[in-house]
């Protein structure tokens, strides 16, 4: 009997790459994942889009993450370190919710989870979107330093300024420079983008236009 050629999504299906996770671990995250589906999204099966699973999943992996949050504060309540409080213009943070699995060590439950209900973890973890708290080497740098500050222990917070559009893509566009706000903004305001930028004020909708940088084509 001929062997059916099976696609790599389909082969990707069939194990479960991020080792062996306890059975318990996994029914348990099954249970939290459908019931936020349920009471926190208000979807089932039959209306849940892959958003709405990434949110379900994105719940879920903040249930795990409140109880250690809570329990920190209480311990710098009860002996009152001394506090450091860094201030950045920017934060280029990167995605979270992968990097939060793997520092609360339920990686490989959350992966063995999603694949026993069918869902794909690498396909959700692709939907979320970048924070749009800067995108520059200072945002890194501060990213590097809050790290570096939890790693060590220290009762450190970190302040910065929340941008309504803080990451733009640029193109070139008529040999002008246009950017574009991402996703991370627009889907929170329909409206176009006012600047004032060397006195002139510059309306597009939803785009920037900079008369300073026209390129020769």
């Amino acid at each position: 009997m001929a062997s059916v050629l099976q696609s790599d999504h389909e082969k990707r299906k069939q194990i479960s790459v991020r080792g062996i996770a306890q059975v318990e671990n996994v029914t348990n995250f099954k249970k939290s994942f459908n019931r936020h589906l349920h009471f926190t999204l208000v979807k089932d099966r039959n209306v849940a889009t892959p958003r709405d699973y990434f949110f379900a999943l994105a719940h879920t992996v903040r249930d795990n993450l409140v109880g250690r949050w809570i329990r920190t504060q209480q311990y710098y309540y009860e002996k009152d370190p001394k506090r450091i409080y860094y201030l950045s213009l920017e934060y280029y943070m990167g995605r979270a919710l992968c990097n939060t699995m793997i520092n609360l060590g339920i990686q490989g439950a959350c992966d063995e989870a999603m694949y026993q209900v069918g869902l794909d973890i690498e396909e959700l973890q692709e939907i979320e979107e970048d924070a749009g708290l800067g995108n520059g080497g200072l945002g890194r740098l501060a990213a590097c330093f809050l790290d570096s500050m939890a790693t060590l222990g220290l009762a450190a917070y970190g302040y910065g300024i929340r941008y309504d559009y803080g990451i733009f893509t640029q193109k070139i566009q008529d040999g002008w420079q246009v950017l574009n706000s991402s996703y991370y903004t627009l889907c929170n305001s329909d409206l176009g983008v006012v600047l004032k930028i060397n006195s002139q004020s510059l309306l597009h909708n939803n785009c920037i236009r900079y008369n300073k940088c026209h390129v020769n084509t």
